[in-house]
């Protein structure tokens, strides 16, 4: 019996323009939209199973292990992060989600974890939650401790985490020192690298073991994506493969696109965030309703030299500190205002301002300053954004 039309054109369209077997080659790769993987013969797919699981390197059956895309932004990632050293690097969701699956991957019950006293709040809500519901004991430490970290360390600490520098308050930790300490005692070290990378630190080179990334910020650059990665020396790679596997952490090969497109202008926009924000922070520790002004690279800083020492470059986040506000007073600081917008996040092209809210989120290194307020300084001129600031000081009425 032949086939009827209808059948024809059904199979002609699952088939039709699917095969395009002449190489383009493009400025960018091409985007690929993937779920299944499809082999040629049975002994193809079975071989490739094991493969995938172990986490060789662009081994998949299955787009939740990796795509022609996901797999160029891991490759890019490893390099570029990790440059100089062996690394992998896997993709996840969100920021959040790149903390959350290493510490669930390399902990277990019983473990002990050190985390620094500054690091971003879901981080710290994270450990104090989900990790102890699983029996792992988190500890937070003075992010000034340095090699005096040795005497926090017990015969079942796993992970020191650190954040440098600190969130909202942008302490710099003698990173070195700790890892250091930490590598001749067998302890993992963990660093949410996410105000310096990808251009401004090379943590590797400090001595960390795993490096988490927000692609969410300055990777992506526009505001417009959510995604995270964890970078981690290659003798490390598997368990966190694996509990990425096990727990269907993937990404979409759009998303991945985007994080692409965007590291290639990274470090020229991270050096124009660097500038302007250097130029908005002088001009705030001029001001009269401004105590101190919290910026790793201003002469000013406390650990300054640390900064020196270790970092290439700052970026465009920072904080400042008031002599006095009300909280009416700082509605009127941030709202209203022209290129500063009020928002939680930073990394990406625009400016942001949000005061800072440190109750229940410091604990070993309470604040005991003044109102606190965290801005990012886009892409718009400095100029433009010290009139704001103006602006905004001058509505509040401080004197």
């Amino acid at each position: 019996m032949s086939a009827s039309p209808d059948s024809q054109l059904s199979s002609a369209l699952v088939a039709a323009g699917r095969h395009f077997d002449r190489v383009v080659n493009t400025v960018n790769l091409p985007l690929t939209r993937a779920s299944s993987v499809l082999f040629d013969t049975l002994e193809a797919a079975e071989d490739e199973g094991p493969r995938a699981a172990a986490g060789e390197l662009h081994r998949t059956t299955y787009a939740t292990a990796g795509t022609p895309t996901t797999f160029a932004l891991m490759d890019a990632l490893a390099a570029i992060e990790g440059r100089g050293h062996a690394c992998r690097a896997a993709v996840m969701p969100s920021g959040l989600s790149a903390i959350s699956v290493p510490l669930l991957a390399y902990c277990k019950p019983g473990d002990h974890i050190l985390m620094s006293d500054s690091v971003y709040g879901p981080a710290r809500t994270f450990a104090s939650t989900m990790l102890t519901r699983y029996g792992v004991t988190t500890e937070f430490y003075d992010p000034h401790v340095g090699a005096g970290i040795e005497a926090l360390i017990r015969p079942n600490t796993r992970i020191i985490y650190l954040e440098s520098p600190g969130s909202y308050t942008f302490e710099i930790q003698d990173v070195p020192a700790i890892c250091a300490v930490a590598r001749a005692r067998g302890v993992l070290t963990m660093i949410d690298n996410a105000w310096a990378s990808p251009v401004m630190a090379r943590p590797f080179d400090w001595g960390i073991d795993i490096s988490l990334l927000p692609l969410t910020k300055y990777w992506g650059g526009h505001a417009d994506l959510l995604m995270g990665a964890a970078v981690v020396r290659e003798e490390h790679w598997l368990p966190l493969w694996q509990a990425i596997r096990q727990m269907g952490i993937c990404v979409g090969g759009d998303d991945a696109f985007m994080v692409l497109r965007g590291l290639r202008t990274a470090e020229v926009r991270m050096r124009q965030h660097e500038k302007t924000a250097l130029e908005v922070a002088r001009w705030l520790e001029t001001q009269p309703q401004v105590a101190r002004v919290l910026h790793p690279a201003l002469p000013s800083h406390p650990q300054h030299a640390l900064f020196k020492r270790d970092f290439l470059g700052s970026s465009g986040l920072f904080s400042f500190e008031l002599r006095q506000a009300s909280k009416t007073q700082l509605a009127a600081l941030c709202e209203g205002r022209r290129f500063f917008r009020i928002g939680y996040s930073w990394g990406g092209f625009e400016s942001l301002i949000m005061p800072a809210n440190l109750e229940g989120i410091r604990t070993v290194a309470p604040w005991n300053g003044g109102p606190l307020v965290r801005i990012h300084c886009g892409l718009e001129s400095a100029g433009d954004l010290i009139q704001d600031l103006s602006e905004g000081l001058a509505a509040a009425r401080f004197a």
